[in-house]
């Protein structure tokens, strides 16, 4: 694994562990050169996906893009982390083991809202609003009085 501090090519594992909601490995590593430390996380990854775009251009999943979507949408509503990696992870999950080597992002954005619409309706309107590219305040209103409260734990 590549340092990020000196980008010398080798470091050793430290310590590994599961992380808390058991998708990954969480691994400590020493670079070798400048013997800084550093994380990396390790997923299972059961298929390469490739997302076709509105405009039918193709790039490579990227579960970070869904990670900051999430985050961006979810900021400051006090949700714990543990409950977005919990929605990203199975967002993952179920686009992986649909089958397909292609995938809409459409069909990604409606799993996001989806997912959000469950946890938590601020954030839930907060990314409609950017993915159904709301123009108006009028859309807001229209949006917002479709949402139901959902009862969260």
């Amino acid at each position: 694994m590549r340092c990020p501090f000196c980008a010398h090519d080798d470091s050793q594992v430290k310590d590994s562990r599961p992380s808390e909601d058991n998708t990954s490995i969480r691994r400590r590593r020493q670079c070798e050169s400048c013997g800084a430390r550093f994380t990396t996380f390790e997923r299972v990854q059961l298929r390469e996906v490739t997302v076709v775009k509105k405009d039918e251009k193709r790039e490579a999943f990227n579960r970070a893009k869904i990670e900051a979507s999430v985050a961006i949408a979810c900021r400051k509503r006090g949700l714990a982390q543990e409950r977005l990696d919990q929605l990203v992870s199975g967002i993952q999950r179920q686009i992986e083991t649909m089958g397909e080597s292609e995938v809409h992002a459409q069909a990604i954005g409606e799993m996001v809202m989806e997912g959000l619409r469950q946890l938590d309706s601020v954030a839930y309107i907060r990314f409609a609003s950017v993915y159904r590219d709301f123009t108006e305040a009028k859309d807001f209103e229209q949006f917002a009085s479709t949402v139901r409260e959902v009862g969260l734990d």
